[in-house]
């Protein structure tokens, strides 16, 4: 009898506790992601929040080059779409490579340029296409209607998620750096073009005459690529399934929260505003030991340590005699070298070279014998070398890479090598500058002090606030509204013109009761006169 009262009391104990467990408070994100590096990155996001209760649903294009149809992390949802971008991206960037081989000059530029702007309206008509898909199945927007989510993840660097959101009134987050004519900060922030340089030209913040001139024209040449690359894309679809329209700048505008992939030891001082949240190197945490082969290869380098090098997820080789250089080189060095490489294999490659198809990096960054990083300056690799203290060797080849670099390289944490000027003898003479100038990791390491003194980590923060718009249903608290005020408005012009107006009324008047006066007093003389 005393068994079963204990076992009674214990099962009214176990009820009673389990009553009282808080309830697991998760929500429904709708995820619209960008493929390729952006998704490897993202996901690391996406994992903390399903560990956190969160259930996901993410919507991908049929022949995606990253994001699986099935995953333990997310239902997915498939959006038809004929192009491969693996080897649609990999074509247009071995072309870009190419242009820039042919060397500096007004010609290169232009190339470059068109094809870059060919490249982006291709890469909106086809999700244009697509996002006209999805609002014309019935089944598919009924699901997404019933599914109530709480609110869209999307990165803007395309715009369907934007508009996605805008259709179903949903609260919106931007997990962003890149929008979809360059840097987020610019259509939310104010951004005085004298100290503000526009990333894709090579500018600091420290900019002469000259410079400014070249910043307001770069600015001038991304005003014209979201007006007439980007904007007329999307109108159609706008007009027909938004009420009342919208455009691409609005969209971004009205989002809640910007979860923004940098930080201010790595990014250019610059006002910003309270819904943007920094979360730059959020992917970033303690390295992990080596898989037990690499850990012995890396051992073996002894007191020379290890050189690492990867071009990221869009290139896998460069052109083949700038490789045939490249490896001769390291084949000199007394390092060794692991090196992410899936083109031909080099002739001039060295025993002391490590050709592997993918390399665990963030771990690689973090293990002492790693003594420099030759990378082409992504996004994610320069805030993981930032995270872990290793300088770097950049050979920039497209997109934001060069900026990216030359914000390490300001810092003195970094060297950049350009494509064209890249062979052995510059290569190796980089190569050992970086490794045996002690300034270069004295300051990548500080760079990496400062960013780690944080209250909270970047991870945290992000996760804060994607709950935080759950909780509160938005954001609208921490938004600006300026941008429904028009242009003139916004600048003041309006103001400007009614006081200068005023002035110019005051000083007229002024002027009238002088040539008034001066005329009674000369009246006057002449009537005494007479």
């Amino acid at each position: 009898m005393a068994s079963h009262h204990v076992c009674g009391m214990l099962a009214f104990l176990s009820l009673f506790l389990i009553s009282f467990t808080p309830h697991c408070d998760g929500g429904n994100i709708l995820v619209f992601p960008l493929d390729g590096s952006h998704w490897i990155n993202m996901k690391i996001l996406l994992e903390e929040l399903h560990a956190r209760g969160h259930n996901l649903t993410v919507i991908r294009p049929s022949m995606s080059w990253y994001i699986p149809e099935k995953s333990d992390l997310y239902t997915s949802i498939t959006v038809e779409m004929a192009v491969n971008f693996e080897h649609f991206f990999g074509g247009h960037l071995e072309e870009q490579v190419k242009v820039q081989r042919e060397g500096a000059s007004v010609m290169t530029s232009i190339k470059l340029t068109k094809n870059f702007f060919s490249l982006i309206s291709y890469v909106h008509s086809l999700w244009y296409d697509a996002l006209k898909y999805i609002f014309d199945d019935q089944n598919m927007i009924k699901r997404l209607r019933d599914s109530q989510y709480d609110l869209v993840l999307t990165d803007p660097a395309l715009a369907p998620g934007l508009i996605l959101a805008k259709y179903l009134k949903l609260p919106l987050v931007l997990y962003v750096r890149w929008i979809t004519s360059g840097e987020g900060h610019f259509v939310l922030a104010p951004s005085p073009l004298s100290y503000i340089p526009v990333p894709g030209y090579g500018l600091t913040e420290k900019m002469n005459f000259i410079q400014r001139i070249k910043n307001i024209f770069f600015y001038g040449i991304i005003l014209f690529q979201q007006k007439f690359l980007v904007d007329l894309v999307y109108n159609d679809i706008c007009d027909k399934y938004i009420e009342g329209g919208c455009d691409v700048i609005s969209l971004l505008q009205e989002a809640d929260i910007w979860l923004f992939r940098s930080d201010f030891v790595f990014e250019f001082p610059r006002p910003t505003m309270p819904n943007v949240v920094y979360i730059g190197g959020f992917q970033c945490k303690p390295a992990q030991p080596l898989p037990a082969e690499l850990e012995e290869f890396v051992q073996s380098a002894g007191q020379h340590g290890v050189i690492i090098m990867t071009l990221g997820t869009y290139v896998n080789a460069l052109p083949k005699d700038v490789t045939e250089e490249i490896a001769g080189v390291f084949a000199k060095m007394p390092q060794k070298v692991i090196w992410r490489h899936k083109g031909d294999r080099p002739s001039t490659l060295g025993n002391n070279t490590l050709i592997v198809d993918w390399m665990p990096q963030k771990d690689l960054l973090g293990h002492p014998q790693t003594k420099v990083f030759v990378a082409h300056g992504g996004t994610n690799g320069v805030q993981e070398t930032i995270y872990y203290g290793v300088p770097v060797l950049g050979i920039p080849l497209f997109f934001d890479q060069y900026d990216n670099l030359l914000r390490l390289q300001e810092r003195g944490a970094a060297k950049i090598i350009q494509l064209v000027d890249v062979n052995g003898h510059s290569f190796e003479q980089g190569l050992k500058e970086v490794i045996h100038q002690e300034s270069y990791r004295q300051n990548i390491q500080r760079m990496s002090r400062l960013h780690r003194d944080q209250p909270i980590t970047p991870m945290e923060q992000a996760v804060f606030w994607v709950e935080y718009v759950m909780h509160h249903k938005g954001a609208r608290h921490l938004r600006t509204e300026a941008y429904k005020m028009p242009w003139y408005s916004y600048y003041s012009l309006d103001v400007v013109l009614i006081l200068l107006s005023a002035v110019t009324v005051l000083l007229l008047s002024v002027v009238a009761v002088f040539r008034f006066l001066c005329c009674r007093r000369q009246r006057k003389i002449k009537t005494k006169q007479s």
